[in-house]
């Protein structure tokens, strides 16, 4: 009986790979001479985490901030993007947005290529450089994620420098070898937005094999200030296939995978007056911003699409393997993708884009892990990708060809005793960068410029010399974790991060007509290498989960935009509104804390309530802005302090077809911003705001394998104005002045939805 009631406790304590595990301290088995009476609790503390790391580790073991989002999370989570959905959930992290669509990942107030995204393992490599630039990924595929808070260049070298975002896509199962899949189905009526995706697949003996597709379509979306906001509408298409072998020995898995997106976007060009907003019908100096048309209704309203919009194809092939050799764990990857970028931004040649990229990668990476000792682990790899850019027929040229190969080899190991785990690794990477002369001249087919290859350059002139660039630098992290006890730990980790400069940074020259910015670059730039000190607590019992955590990270040669100026002060401006920016560099500071807390007290019954806070400033240290604050000191893109929370209610209804209702109040509460990078007008003041949104849900049971879920959420539920310091639109405006004292877009109203999800 003794042997049972060990078994039993230790069935009941095991982990699983969800974002909370069940624990069981109330559960009640009566035995013939006596009950064991256990009480149940989540907890967030055992779930286990793959990124960042060469084998799954329990995260409380791990001392790099790191946090999950799991499946049942991002299903409940209406949002436009899986972006935005994440953002929901994870405190630390926010979106620098260009309307509903786009959506840029930023970690502790640093973006761009200080953020590297992760798809089923593989770098997400498209041109994201750029400020209007987003996702190529399939968010209804999304299984669940996981984002790393920090320096990540141990494991994955350079642009991993401000931490990364894991995405995780959906497989079937290993049980029974049954055929299974989903349908999902969502509407959105403030933009319009119709979205459906399906899965199927099967997991059988030793095969697996899956297909997937969606499509998801809207319309301009709409809010109190604005109306309908003009160019905001999008259509994204994806299909995807798995197949994979599993033996005992480990698994080999062959994936692909195609996103096609039409993207709008918007210039926020209006009529003085009226405020409507106006479109394009000229190019270059016939352009008057100011005296342009306004857009019709019938522009504004339907699933129609400007012919100023983005086209984006984004096509990836990978391979990953995992093999056990005794004691040693082998992973390997290799992938291969391709990224074709158009911007139309010619209202007199609709079919001429602005922009034309194409850039392809190949992705590789290999480690291997060996538990030597019994509380020792050792572990080491490396991984890489060469990449090459090139132009294609256009009429701008903000950045210019390139071939790039990057390669970095690490040494991580880990060891535990009693209570403390203590984890360290070391790398070093290495990059090149090359490409010839760039000619640019004169395009006599229709006036505009083009691309002139040598020696057919008579006329052309030199946009981009030769590039022949090489960088390379060092990695390193230290941590541990403490376990006073089974409900309090600590956590400490010090890691010095690589970046190397980006092509824009170092090379662009020229307008990205989708940003509405000329870039100008600088040859001269060195590596930003940065070095975070990161403290976490965790706490837990039956009643409250508790994390919080205190960052600081000094960065050396952080790279940064500015705008030009004439010699009067004033911002150079170009006839469509399109201002200057230059990049520079200089030190920097960024430091700040993060907590999550989830209550969930046992005497209330399926009842629970939710925290986030997250707060990070952001301090320019270059000699002449100390002291400064706005006028230089403060750094861009920085968020403000957010809170979010939610109260949450589950009615169990004892039925067997619907067996409870979910019931959630939300908040997001924003905080003013004014602390802002003020220098020239390249930002602004931010007000407070806090939305609200409401939701309910249920599941439907129809059979053993087959439910259905019905999730009703109204976001904005007050419909309530309002504008996010890192929304671009914010800026997209030409008057000093309005009659309604607005300035900029304004950010999504009321928005209802309902998503469907069918298993089966």
């Amino acid at each position: 009986m003794k042997r049972l009631i060990i078994i039993l406790t230790l069935l009941c304590t095991i982990t699983a790979f969800s974002q909370k595990v069940v624990m069981y301290d109330t559960l009640i088995i009566k035995l013939p001479t006596k009950s064991v009476v256990f009480k149940p609790f989540e907890s967030i503390l055992d779930e286990v985490v793959v990124t960042g790391l060469t084998r799954a580790t329990i995260l409380r073991e791990n001392p790099v901030a790191i946090m999950g989002v799991s499946t049942k999370t991002i299903d409940k989570t209406i949002e436009p993007n899986i972006i935005d959905a994440l953002v929901k959930n994870v405190p630390g992290l926010t979106a620098l947005k260009t309307g509903p669509n786009i959506s840029k990942p930023f970690i502790r107030g640093l973006g761009y290529n200080r953020v590297l995204t992760l798809f089923d393992g593989i770098r997400q490599e498209g041109q994201q450089w750029g400020d209007e630039h987003g996702l190529e990924v399939d968010a209804y595929q999304i299984s669940k994620a996981e984002v790393i808070k920090g320096p990540a260049s141990l494991m994955y070298g350079s642009d991993a420098i401000a931490g990364v975002v894991s995405l995780f896509p959906y497989l079937p199962k290993l049980g029974e070898g049954r055929v299974e899949g989903r349908f999902v189905s969502e509407y959105q009526n403030n933009n319009g937005l119709l979205g459906n995706g399906f899965r199927i697949g099967q997991r059988k003996n030793n095969w697996l094999w899956q297909i997937s597709s969606s499509l998801r379509v809207a319309e301009n979306y709409r809010n109190a200030i604005d109306g309908l906001v003009y160019n905001t509408s999008f259509r994204e298409f994806n299909s995807g296939i798995n197949l994979g072998y599993y033996s005992k020995k480990g698994q080999s898995l062959i994936s692909g995978t195609i996103y096609h997106n039409l993207q709008a976007i918007p210039d926020g060009s209006r009529d003085s007056t009226s405020r409507k907003f106006t479109k394009q019908v000229f190019e270059g100096n016939f352009d008057d911003i100011k005296q342009r048309p306004i857009v019709k209704d019938e522009e504004l309203n339907g699933y129609g699409m400007s012919p100023l919009i983005q086209q984006i194809d984004h096509y990836r092939i990978y391979n990953n393997n995992r093999y056990q050799f005794g004691k040693l764990l082998l992973n390997a990857s290799l992938g291969v993708q391709q990224n074709l970028r158009k911007e139309f931004t010619h209202p007199t040649l609709p079919n001429q884009a602005g922009l034309s990229f194409k850039l392809n990668t190949l992705n590789y990476a290999a480690s291997i892990s060996w538990p030597c000792k019994e509380r020792f682990d050792f572990s080491f790899g490396f991984n890489g990708m060469h990449q090459e850019n090139i132009n294609l027929d256009a009429t701008d040229f903000p950045i210019p060809d390139f071939k790039l190969f990057d390669l970095g080899a690490f040494i991580y190991s880990k060891y535990a005793y009693q209570k403390l785990t203590i984890s360290a690794g070391i790398r070093w990477d290495t990059r090149t960068l090359s490409g010839n002369d760039f000619y640019v001249g004169k395009n006599p087919a229709n006036g505009f410029e083009k691309q002139y290859h040598f020696p057919d350059t008579i006329g052309a002139k030199l946009q981009f010399p030769a590039l022949d660039m090489h960088f390379g630098g060092m990695s390193l992290s230290v941590g541990f974790t403490y376990a006073f006890s089974a409900n309090l730990s600590l956590k400490a980790n010090i890691a010095r991060g690589y970046r190397s400069p980006s092509i824009t940074e170092l090379a662009s020259n020229g307008l990205d007509p989708g940003a509405h910015i000329v870039y100008l670059g600088n040859r001269d730039f060195i590596p930003e290498f940065s070095l975070q000190q990161d403290l976490g607590i965790s706490y837990q019992n039956t009643s409250i989960q508790f994390t919080g955590s205190v960052f600081n990270n000094q960065l050396s040669n952080y790279i940064y935009l500015t705008q030009t100026v004439d010699q009067q002060g004033n911002s150079i401006v170009d006839a469509q509104g399109n201002k200057t920016f230059q990049y520079q560099q200089s030190a920097a500071r960024l430091y700040g804390l993060e907590t999550d807390i989830y209550i969930h007290p046992a005497s209330w019954h399926q009842f629970s309530i939710s925290s986030m806070l997250a707060l990070t400033y952001g301090i320019n240290q270059k000699q002449a802005y100390m002291n400064k604050g706005n006028n230089g000191e403060n750094l861009p893109f920085i968020p403000p302090l957010k809170w979010n929370g939610a109260i949450a209610k589950t009615f169990n209804t004892n039925n067997v077809w619907i067996p409870n209702i979910q019931l959630q109040a939300e908040w997001e509460y924003a905080a003013a911003q004014n602390k802002y990078l003020a220098l020239f007008d390249t930002e602004t003041a931010t007000p407070a705001y806090t939305v609200f949104h409401l939701s309910a849900g249920t599941k439907l049971v129809l059979s053993k394998n087959n439910s259905l879920s019905i999730q009703l959420q109204v976001n904005n539920l007050f419909d309530l104005a309002y504008q996010n310091n890192l929304s671009r639109l914010k800026y997209f405006e030409y008057y000093s002045a309005s009659p309604n004292t607005r300035s900029g877009i304004y950010n999504m109203g009321r928005n209802v939805s309902l998503k469907c999800i069918l298993a089966f």
